[in-house]
């Protein structure tokens, strides 16, 4: 986390000011009080306010009316209403005006918590997006390749290392993950870049017409050859070729892209002349080429020439933390194309986002967004605007890989490990077991009314083992009978 955030808690009651205060101090936040929308804003404005919980219904200026003031003011500042069941329809209002998510009363402290976290999970990545612009670079955005998860920038960093050279790059992946997109981007980084990029996808165009779509063909060549017509190949000259779906081109034909490679030249089909080939060459597949050169599907001798830089492309359900960015880019690339203002995603549907697994990947998230913003009458995208897949997300989760509560204890330990120093190497292990035993036990304890016995049996645990945790944690006993019973 940047800094200590500090929240500012608007409502009207002393004694929801009073709780809220304690329960987010306990957490590590600092917190500012007010208690009417005239105070609100007079505090909203302060810069190092950096999330305000606003209840909805309050004398004088309400909730909607301060919310909306308060993003005049200040656009980016995340605002979470407060609100009872009754004026759920309010919320959905407030929302309009540019809340990031509102919370029923009475509501559960760890879901607060929880929202709390992620707004500012988000906030962050939004942070370092603007500490990488101002420092001139562009390592999150590679011509339309978005990504911050250590992966990505590996791969950015990777591209901005061979953007001298003319080395041959292979990029592997999963269908959906970007490879043409990141081909791209490795084209227009280079010193070719004001050259031409030729895209060919080697399974889409028929075996027998690829090698003159490559290489062109002489007037006469074969049937249907009524004019000379020259290749991708040529086209390229100068700049970057992309042979897409390479996996999929036949052998004899590999055979003549080897020649390329090796000697720089090829010739026309009907042609005899050599003609030089002043391009680069990125290919991309989704196959496993070892494999494929085990059953000699393809060339060994093109695999090692292929493979001088690997690039593999980790498919989406690897790299959930760049969901919330990558629905946000999208967002705001629809909303260009319809000269629109960005819809908004709240918190419920970006959460059925992070727990689906996208096996069309990054192209599925696109289109699933797309299609989210022509769907929702309003600028806020509801659950209800997401393709019917995506609604049992919760459920594929638990079923076919992480549930939604491992997944948000993953995104925690994720955090934490970028904030643990480098002098606690080697006690990792540890911090995380009694990081997480405590409120285990504090909740366990809480369920059974204190009674260890009954907690013990609980966790499956020795009672003797439960007392040592608790002394070894320093949670008092809930009970002062230190020998408690059932009953």
């Amino acid at each position: 986390m940047i800094g200590t955030r500090q929240i500012l808690v608007v409502d009207d009651e002393e004694s929801i000011r009073w709780t809220l205060r304690k329960a987010l101090e306990r957490e590590g936040y600092r917190v500012a009080l007010a208690a009417d929308g005239v105070e609100a804003l007079r505090r909203a404005a302060d810069p190092d306010v950096d999330l305000v919980l606003m209840d909805i219904k309050m004398p004088g200026a309400d909730g909607l009316e301060t919310l909306s003031r308060i993003k005049e003011a200040r656009p980016e500042l995340p605002v979470i209403i407060m609100t009872a069941f009754a004026t759920l329809q309010a919320a959905v209002q407030a929302m309009k005006r540019g809340a990031y998510d509102y919370i029923t009363k009475p509501f559960d402290f760890d879901e607060l918590t929880i929202l709390v976290q992620r707004v500012f999970e988000i906030r962050e990545l939004t942070e370092r997006v603007a500490q990488m612009e101002a420092s001139g670079g562009r390592p999150f955005d590679f011509g339309g390749v978005v990504g911050l998860c250590p992966a990505m920038q590996q791969i950015f960093k990777l591209v901005g290392k061979m953007a001298a050279s003319d080395l041959t790059v292979l990029i592997r992946g999963e269908s959906g993950t970007g490879k043409e997109l990141l081909a791209k981007a490795i084209h227009y980084n280079s010193r070719r870049s004001a050259r031409p990029f030729v895209a060919v996808n080697c399974a889409a165009i028929p075996r027998e017409l690829l090698e003159s779509e490559l290489f062109g063909h002489e007037r006469g060549a074969f049937t249907g050859a009524s004019a000379l017509r020259h290749g991708k190949f040529e086209l390229a000259e100068g700049g970057s070729i992309f042979l897409d779906e390479i996996g999929d081109m036949a052998i004899g034909l590999q055979a003549k892209i080897l020649r390329v490679l090796q000697e720089r030249q090829f010739e026309r089909v009907g042609g005899e002349r050599s003609l030089s080939a002043d391009v680069r060459v990125i290919a991309a597949t989704n196959q496993n080429l070892e494999v494929a050169v085990e059953q000699k599907s393809f060339r060994e001798d093109l695999y090692y020439r292929l493979n001088v830089v690997a690039i593999n492309l980790p498919p989406l359900r690897e790299r959930t933390e760049d969901i919330p960015l990558l629905v946000n880019h999208f967002l705001h690339l629809f909303a260009e194309e319809q000269r629109q203002e960005p819809k908004t995603v709240p918190s419920e549907t970006l959460e059925l986002m992070l727990a689906y697994r996208w096996p069309g990947n990054i192209r599925e998230l696109e289109n699933a967004v797309k299609r989210a913003c022509v769907l929702a009458p309003t600028s806020l995208i509801l659950p209800e605007h997401l393709p019917a897949a995506l609604l049992g997300a919760e459920e594929l989760g638990a079923a076919g890989g992480r549930s939604s509560f491992e997944r948000m204890l993953s995104q925690g330990i994720t955090g934490e490990l970028s904030r643990l120093k480098q002098e606690r190497d080697g006690q990792i292990y540890s911090h995380f077991l009694s990081t997480l035993e405590r409120p285990l036990l504090l909740r366990v304890l809480e369920r059974t009314g204190g009674n260890q016995l009954r907690a013990a049996e609980l966790l499956g645990i020795n009672r003797n083992t439960l007392r040592k945790k608790l002394r070894e944690l320093g949670i008092a006993p809930v009970r002062g009978d230190e020998e408690q019973t059932e009953g």
